[in-house]
């Protein structure tokens, strides 16, 4: 194979000969012209030593008497000779064996510069011999044998790393691309850096089972492009472990890092971040490079297994490479791997940085100011030249200004929009000038601007509408509630005053409810409110900054009046008068629950104030009456005997629920009597009882009126006596026979919404020409009676009486 490619480059070699033999003849009287011209040759790498890589002479058009007259010699800079001068023939020849890969490793193309020295006169000739590379190297793995476990849950599409084969032929001699064998569950990735070099990953076609199959050899071949074509294989063996769910993931496919070409040993790169959503073991993982990684990289970067902090050891060299490519690889203790990539940049090294100088700063600036007003003027230059002297200026992001340029190395600092001093007072601006070095160096420049007030904010009360309470009798000038309403201006814009309003409540000027301190918003009562007079009203107050023009903005105040108990109790019946005396019949047979009478009461007050209570203070027998706590009812609680005296006089106490409480008396007569002439004459000594400073006029009255009432009443008496015996007589005789009739309590509807009035009760009023002696007379429901049927069962007798009753008493009243 060695003998092969040989005579493939001698071949080679040989055209280039032909056609440079050519040429000479062609442009002899050029090339005699230029003794001096560089001769370039190009021979293949290991040709045997003693093989002719150029007539020499012939093509410096030289005679070979002036070669040896000068005594022609070869001059190289390095110690050893790969060429050598046949000075009698005039001829270049392989002094050594050249290995290309020895001699130039990667770089391309490959070429041995030396210098032929003639004397007398003295010449100096350069020649350039480039190397051609032949494919002396198959590809070869750094691992014969590769081991990679992967876990039974890894989903088809995983990716695992593999070693890449090394091939130190370059050019189309190089390695081209990897084969894999058997390819049942995975396949090959190929991919390239930016050198061109080929490297793969193997990647998982469908799921493993672990139990079917644990583990899985294949062969990964790596194959170059000569001819003939060479290969070197590698053996893997994928070992199946039971699944580990989540792999380390990094946070970027790719890390981009700028080094200077100065960078100083240990200096951190980047440092990367993987994450692996497992806990406990499955949890942990290192870092790595992957073997993909090229050696020349490993030498120089080394990664911190546990950190992923990537540190430099070796020296950088800008003008030997100027990128290194890292593959990274995080595998935790499962087996999972995830890869990504450091794409290192070296530059060359800019010292000087931009110098900004502010030629003028216009401070403060009032905040209505128009876009592109110009707030400051800046000189900013840079002593590099070329890009690392080029500059870019910027102003920090979310700020409304920007950086125009206006000639060269001058700049103006201008807002883009309009300024809001409310939502920020104060700018800290800092100015960034970049040059465009590689890396670029940066200069920051920060000042502080500040914004000018103008009156452009009305001032804002807290609410919308407010609410004040005030209780009723207050004393004038007391402070009702303080209306506060605040301006995101300052100075005088934001110095507020508070007007009232004109404007009229319940037909009077506002004013005379209320006053305002213009300058605290105290709402202030001007007079003593009355509840039950006036319940609430509504004011408008507007407030006023100290603006040129001024602002302002109004809201409505409602004040409620809170009502207290100053109102006592009012007893609409029985009516206490001081001319009649009322008093309440009461039969003897009456029963235990009877309904005597009922007090009526009303609060003019409301809530809590108006609710009353009834209770009995004093009465001439406790035992016999009760008065309900709620509704005023006065009724028997046991049955009326013939030992309870015939008077009965109860004094109960109507009492509200405020606090303090307030109350009323009234007095109740009650006559106990079998008859209304004997109800009568017990009438007459209350009467008597209640009237002693106008007794001579009663005396005088009674005179006229008994003599006409005696005969009257000798008829009643006897007619009344004579139907009470028939109608015992017949309930006597019938008592067994009637069934028991419940006692229900009246009912009681609400009358003008103070649910102490009810509609049940009537009253009838027999008026004389002086209203002091008029008198109320008060009809009782048929339910407060007790049901005593006659004989046809068409009315009561209870009820026959009243009205007979009722008769002689509005005579009694129009008497007196």
């Amino acid at each position: 194979m060695g003998l092969l490619c040989f005579v493939e480059a001698w071949i080679r070699v040989s055209t280039v000969h032909v056609l440079k033999w050519l040429t000479m003849h062609l442009v002899v009287a050029f090339v005699m012209g230029s003794a001096h011209e560089q001769i370039r040759y190009s021979v293949p790498e290991e040709m045997i030593k003693g093989s002719m890589v150029g007539n020499i002479v012939q093509d410096l058009g030289l005679d070979i008497k002036r070669f040896k007259s000068g005594r022609a010699r070869i001059f190289t800079e390095d110690s050893r000779e790969y060429i050598g001068l046949n000075v009698d023939k005039g001829t270049l020849v392989v002094n050594e064996n050249i290995d290309r890969e020895e001699l130039c490793a990667q770089v391309s193309p490959c070429s041995l510069h030396f210098q032929i020295i003639l004397e007398n006169p003295m010449e100096l000739h350069q020649i350039d011999v480039e190397i051609l590379d032949i494919n002396d190297h198959a590809p070869v793995f750094h691992r014969k044998e590769l081991s990679i476990d992967v876990r039974e849950s890894a989903a088809p599409g995983s990716r695992f790393s593999l070693d890449s084969a090394q091939d130190p032929d370059v050019g189309h001699n190089t390695l081209q691309r990897y084969t894999l064998n058997p390819t049942e569950y995975f396949t090959l990735r190929e991919l390239s850096r930016s050198d061109g070099t080929k490297y793969v990953a193997m990647i998982l076609k469908s799921p493993l089972d672990r139990e079917h199959q644990e583990e899985h050899n294949l062969i990964l071949t790596a194959i170059d492009g000569g001819t003939p074509q060479k290969s070197g294989t590698a053996r893997i063996t994928v070992t199946v472990i039971d699944a580990n769910d989540n792999s380390p993931v990094f946070s970027q496919p790719m890390y981009r890092v700028s080094l200077p070409e100065n960078a100083q040993k240990n200096q951190l790169v980047v440092a990367v971040i993987a994450t692996d959503q497992d806990k406990g073991s499955n949890g942990e993982f290192t870092y790595s490079f992957s073997q993909s990684t090229g050696l020349d990289a490993l030498d120089l970067f080394n990664i911190n297994s546990d950190t992923g902090e990537i540190h430099v050891v070796g020296a950088l060299d800008f003008e030997k490479s100027k990128q290194y490519e890292l593959d990274l690889e995080a595998m935790d203790t499962g087996g999972l791997t995830d890869n990504s990539k450091v794409l290192i940049e070296i530059t060359d090294v800019n010292d000087n940085s931009p110098v900004i100088n502010v030629i003028s700063f216009f401070n403060p600036i009032p905040e209505n100011s128009g876009p592109e007003t110009v707030i400051a003027i800046l000189n900013i230059k840079d002593i590099d030249s070329g890009k690392n002297g080029q500059i870019r200026c910027r102003v920090n992001s979310n700020l409304p200004f920007r950086i125009k340029s206006s000639s060269s190395n001058f700049y103006t600092l201008v807002n883009d929009r309009i300024l809001d001093r409310e939502m920020s007072s104060e700018y800290n601006i800092t100015i960034t000038a970049s040059d465009e070095g590689s890396p670029s160096l940066s200069t920051n420049k920060t000042f502080t601007l500040k914004i000018s007030d103008v009156n452009d904010n009305a001032p804002v009360f807290q609410r919308h509408s407010y609410t004040a309470y005030v209780a009723e009798n207050n004393l004038p000038g007391v402070s009702i509630f303080a209306v506060t309403a605040t301006d995101k201006d300052t100075g005088n814009n934001a110095r507020i005053s508070y007007f009232l309003e004109e404007q009229s409540v319940n037909g009077v000027a506002a004013s005379s409810y209320i006053s305002f301190n213009a300058e605290s918003g105290e709402i202030l009562a001007v007079r003593s409110f009355d509840y039950e007079k006036t319940k609430e009203f509504t004011i408008c107050v507007k407030a006023q900054d100290g603006g040129n023009p001024p602002l302002s903005s109004n809201v409505s105040v409602k004040v409620i009046i809170q009502d207290q108990n100053d109102n006592a109790p009012q007893i609409l019946y029985p009516v206490q008068t001081g001319g009649s005396v009322v008093a309440e019949l009461v039969h003897r047979s009456a029963d235990l629950g009877y309904l005597v009478t009922k007090v009526v009461a009303v609060d003019v007050d409301s809530g809590q104030n108006a609710w009353l209570s009834y209770k009995l203070q004093k009465a001439t027998d406790r035992a016999l009456f009760d008065v309900g706590l709620h509704n005023g009812e006065i009724r028997t609680v046991r049955q009326v005997t013939d030992k309870d005296a015939v008077k009965q006089k109860l004094t109960v106490v109507v009492e509200d629920s405020g606090d303090p409480s307030r109350s009323a008396t009234v007095n109740v007569n009650v006559v106990l009597a079998d008859s209304f002439p004997e109800a009568l004459s017990e009438f007459t000594d209350f009467t008597h009882e209640r009237e002693y400073d106008n007794l001579t006029f009663y005396l005088v009255s009674a005179l006229a009126v008994v003599s006409f009432l005696f005969i009257v009443s000798i008829i009643l008496i006897l007619s009344v006596k004579c139907y009470r015996w028939k109608r015992d007589r017949i309930l006597y005789k019938s008592s067994t026979n009637l069934p028991v009739i419940p006692y229900y309590p009246p009912l009681y509807a609400d009358v003008g919404g103070t649910e102490t009035l009810q509609h049940m009760y009537n009253y009838e009023t027999c008026r004389t020409t002086d209203s002091r002696n008029s008198d109320l007379k008060h009809t009782r429901t048929p339910t407060e009676s007790v049901i005593s049927l006659d004989i046809c069962g068409n009315r009561t007798l209870m009820h026959v009486q009243r009205e007979k009753a009722s008769e002689t008493f509005n005579q009694v009243s129009t008497i007196k």
